[in-house]
């Protein structure tokens, strides 16, 4: 058994005490952070949050490290949001209709027929409308740090190609645990059906559903299309994923670390802007190669025009009317 000298003692001592002073001085402790999302590996959200937790470890020199948790590994999206609040989950990537349970800016971004073209989108998320989004999350528990690209989500089914809105009459469609997205396939005189994103197959497969409605990767990476062979280019919500915090965790990290935290998260957004335009056009090409038929030419107008009472209900509150009208205004 080794001997050590009363100077070795000493030495180390008071090595141990410098490092736990420079620690408590910069206010940094190394940790691993846990990261949930419901997508599979491959999935641009999942690749976003690896190549965040790359630049926060390049830029911490490792003290910092972020554990990504994929394919729903820590429960659905109802599920981590709950636990995110609770600071059980560090970091987690929601979509903005769920999330709008919460916050209700977010509601905004998930109204149908709300923006004009994806590029509309990204002007509202880039600019001081997504800043003053992202900064409201604070009362409920979160830190909005940026968005991720969802598309457009559109609507598809096993019973029939949907040409106009008499062709979507008492069809079951499912919905995301959204109110909001409830009302809306009610005000389309569909039958919403709220399940969670896991379940979705199985209820196609055993027939509980007729359809769903979702973007093009989702509709595809889980084997949708094999059982609903009609999609509609409705493109009635194009609701941006957001990035989230838990109080918790970001309140143990020092200003210097948050700054680090809060620029890789926004890098990692254009960074899954453009794996996510890939997957996009790939996902589109092997479902027409599958044999699924893509309904272009549909009568939209009816669509927004049932929107009415959507839109008529969230108006009522003057600060929800007045971020509806500001985004209809961004050129």
């Amino acid at each position: 058994m080794p001997v050590y000298s009363r100077a070795d003692l000493s030495r180390t001592a008071a090595l141990v005490v410098a490092l736990l002073l420079a620690a408590a001085a910069t206010g940094v402790i190394a940790r691993e952070f846990r990261a949930a999302d419901t997508q599979n590996e491959d999935y641009p959200t999942v690749q976003a949050l690896r190549y965040m937790g790359r630049l926060i470890a390049e830029r911490t020199g490792g003290r910092h490290q972020i554990r990504v948790f994929h394919s729903r590994q820590l429960g659905e999206e109802k599920e981590t949001i709950e636990q995110t609040r609770a600071g059980a989950i560090d970091l987690n990537r929601i979509n903005g209709a769920l999330i709008g349970n919460f916050v209700p800016a977010m509601n905004v971004l998930a109204m149908p027929f709300l923006f004009r073209s994806i590029e509309h989108l990204q002007k509202v998320l880039d600019g001081p409308i997504g800043n003053e989004i992202l900064n409201s999350f604070g009362p409920y528990g979160f830190v909005g740090l940026a968005y991720y690209d969802s598309g457009a989500r559109s609507i598809y089914n096993s019973v029939r190609p949907l040409h106009s809105i008499a062709d979507i009459k008492g069809l079951r469609l499912r919905v995301q645990q959204s109110e909001l997205m409830s009302d809306m396939i009610k005000a389309l005189g569909a039958e919403p059906v709220e399940l969670p994103y896991g379940q979705v197959l199985t209820g196609l497969a055993t027939k509980l559903i007729d359809g769903a409605e979702n973007n093009w990767p989702s509709f595809v990476t889980t084997d949708h299309y094999k059982y609903a062979g009609f999609y509609t280019l409705t493109e009635h919500t194009m609701s941006p994923e957001v990035l989230v915090m838990s109080q918790k965790a970001w309140q143990s990290l020092s200003a210097e670390d948050q700054k680090i935290f809060r620029d890789s998260a926004l890098r990692s957004s254009r960074f899954m802007r453009e794996k996510w335009k890939d997957l996009e056009e790939q996902s589109r090409k092997r479902a027409e190669a599958a044999g699924v038929t893509i309904v272009k030419d549909f009568d939209r107008k009816p669509f927004e025009a049932a929107m009415a009472t959507i839109y008529e209900k969230a108006q009522r509150d003057p600060a929800t009317a007045r971020l509806i009208e500001r985004i209809r205004k961004v050129e």
